[in-house]
């Protein structure tokens, strides 16, 4: 979620970096500050230093509904990135000093931008979840994959907090503990759905592990990986990935799987009051479907 700033352009570079030498993808800040800064397009442009891997470019949904689709498009191509991640943040938004109030519309603009884009799309949350009907109307509507980004990771509303009048802060602390956690919207899916991944609150190896095992196809990190960025640089998170990886890799093995589907598609047990909470959860989210559900 950074860029823009000297201190984002080095973390990005740190990221970048080592996503080239470990091989995976690698996803950048929102782009939406180059439509008034466009002297700032080098922060964003760094394909050229992970020529190898996939890198995913990144903007808000309601930028896509406001903004011209082919100029975006456009500025896609130059930064010659693999995919773009449209996010969701309406959360984050109603406590930014300017932010965002008018999220109408944006599921179809999503679905006109799919309808334009030769890239894959991900949409994904900022850390509140996006629930399994909505999951289901943004496949419809032409994303590619769903990043759940669930809570458990870093809370936004209380990141704008920090900006905030102190009567407004004490609103937006009580968001503390908003959202559904990940673990519990994979799981309600109970592996019928493909293409999602899992990140909000993943923090080692075992959380990734785990994130796989009940149906994500991709487990992603932002909060430990950043700060071994800041810390050491890129060594350090290509450090920090080959333990994880370790981690995976030993899993694996005591599980019996040749690959990470075959982790994915095996068996699972569910701790009892996981298992609770997740039978519950479904049955909320069954009536949440039908109140949303298309006529």
């Amino acid at each position: 979620m950074t860029g823009g700033s000297e201190g984002g352009f080095r973390a990005n570079k740190a990221l970048v970096a080592a996503a080239q030498e470990l091989g995976i993808p690698v996803g950048l800040g929102s782009i939406r500050i180059l439509a008034r800064r466009p002297e700032l397009f080098a922060h964003f442009h760094l394909k050229p230093l992970a020529p190898d891997v996939p890198v995913i470019a990144n903007i808000g949904a309601v930028q896509v509904r406001d903004g011209d689709i082919g100029e975006l498009l456009a500025l896609l191509e130059r930064l010659e990135v693999q995919a773009l991640a449209v996010h969701l943040n309406p959360g984050q938004e109603l406590f930014q000093p300017g932010g965002d109030r008018d999220f109408r519309g944006v599921k179809e603009a999503i679905a006109r931008l799919g309808e334009r884009c030769r890239l894959p799309l991900i949409v994904k949350e900022t850390g509140f979840g996006i629930m399994p009907c909505h999951v289901r109307a943004l496949q419809k509507a032409g994303a590619a994959y769903i990043d759940l980004a669930g809570g458990g990771g870093t809370n936004w509303i209380s990141v704008e907090s920090y900006r905030l009048p102190e009567e407004e802060r004490a609103v937006a602390l009580e968001f503390a503990d908003w959202g559904v956690p990940t673990a519990l919207l994979l799981g309600s899916f109970g592996g019928s759905v493909e293409h999602l991944l899992a990140s909000g609150g993943i923090r080692t190896g075992m959380d990734a592990a785990k994130a796989l095992a009940i149906g994500a196809e991709l487990a992603g990190f932002a909060l430990p990986v950043i700060r071994e960025a800041t810390r050491g640089g890129a060594q350090a998170v290509v450090s920090l990935f080959r333990r994880m990886e370790g981690t995976l890799r030993t899993v694996m093995l005591l599980t019996g799987s040749r690959t990470v589907r075959d982790l994915r598609k095996g068996r699972t047990w569910f701790e009892p009051g996981f298992a609770a909470a997740l039978d519950s959860f479904r049955k909320s989210a069954a009536l949440v479907e039908g109140k949303f559900a298309e006529p």
